[in-house]
């Protein structure tokens, strides 16, 4: 495999851009309205943000595949959005970014906007405009799901919990079937649904949701080893922000320490660290030589603001 000269593991643009990985989730916009804040409101004791500048992002599973894309691998997003500017603005942000996308239309849903107000380069409010879906959204797209997974060396499914992974076992059956590798971002309390993919990568609150929170290192690998043989999982990789991250499979327990030097903003982090894996997985690197880059590259996404995503160069500085 070619590497880059000095950079390690890392494969080369050339080998990556042979790569693509298939994104499946919950997507959203993540807004984001930049303002000063000179005085505070005379109706209520909050700031007054005079808005300077807008600004739209790809987020949720649209942000995990402009991760890939960025790292140079090629990726195709499958989702659903509703018939609505923020899905209008998603299109148009896919298409500038270079991803690949697969978007079915849902007059009924609303397109997921979260929206941050910023003042002094911090984050003074959130608001989230969504509703739950009265069914299942990506039942429809079932068949898109088959005809892409031929073309993909890995499938990643991006669960936010807004409903649109309800298909989710028989995907994960489908993409097995093929021999294809399947990496899911995980969210809920029951983990079953996942059962038989290859990897899952809760965070430490994630994890402790589903195995119940643990007092020492000892009962964590047991718990995690316990999950990852019941839901016959290869492995488990668990983000633990400030103490790195730690992977469970077959032969252990491998634990690498956080890289990040200033932490800004964790947005997106996990984002980041479930498409790097996918990335270097799909160019033929083992499972843990892609968690040693995917800790890295979390490392430098934490020091950007908001949803951020990691080039091949700065992952090769």
């Amino acid at each position: 495999m070619a590497m880059n000269e000095g950079s390690g593991l890392i494969p080369s643009k050339e080998t990556l851009s042979r790569c693509r990985v298939l994104v499946v989730g919950d997507v959203m916009l993540d807004r984001y309205w930049f303002g000063a804040v000179d005085r505070i409101s005379p109706e209520a004791p909050v700031p007054v943000v005079r808005v300077t500048s807008e600004q739209d992002r790809l987020g949720g599973a649209a942000n995990v595949a402009l991760n890939v894309t960025t790292l140079g691998a090629r990726a195709t997003l499958l989702s659903m959005v509703g018939c609505d500017d923020a899905a209008r603005s998603l299109r148009r942000l896919l298409a500038e970014k270079g991803v690949d996308a697969v978007l079915g239309e849902d007059p009924q849903l609303q397109t997921i906007v979260k929206l941050r107000v910023i003042g002094r380069s911090q984050q003074l409010l959130r608001v989230d405009f969504e509703r739950e879906p009265a069914h299942e959204v990506l039942a429809q797209m079932l068949s898109d799901f088959e005809q892409a997974l031929p073309h993909h060396d890995v499938v990643l499914f991006s669960d936010y919990g807004k409903g649109g992974l309800a298909h989710i076992p028989r995907m994960i059956e489908l993409a097995r079937q093929a021999g294809k590798p399947v990496l899911v971002d995980p969210k809920g309390s029951d983990y079953a649904r996942y059962a038989g993919a290859t990897l899952i990568t809760p965070n430490r609150a994630e994890l402790t949701q589903v195995v119940g929170a643990w007092s020492d290192e000892a009962t964590l690998v047991q718990r995690a080893e316990s999950l990852r043989t019941a839901l016959g999982l290869q492995a488990v990789l668990l983000t633990r922000s400030e103490e790195g991250m730690t992977l469970f499979d077959a032969a252990g327990h491998w634990h690498e320490p956080a890289q990040a030097r200033e932490v800004y903003d964790v947005t997106g982090a996990g984002d980041t660290v479930i498409a790097t894996v996918a990335a270097m997985l799909a160019a033929g690197l083992s499972m843990r030589d892609a968690m040693t880059l995917a800790n890295r590259a979390g490392g430098i996404v934490v020091g950007k603001f908001g949803t951020a995503h990691v080039s091949h160069e700065e992952l090769c500085a």
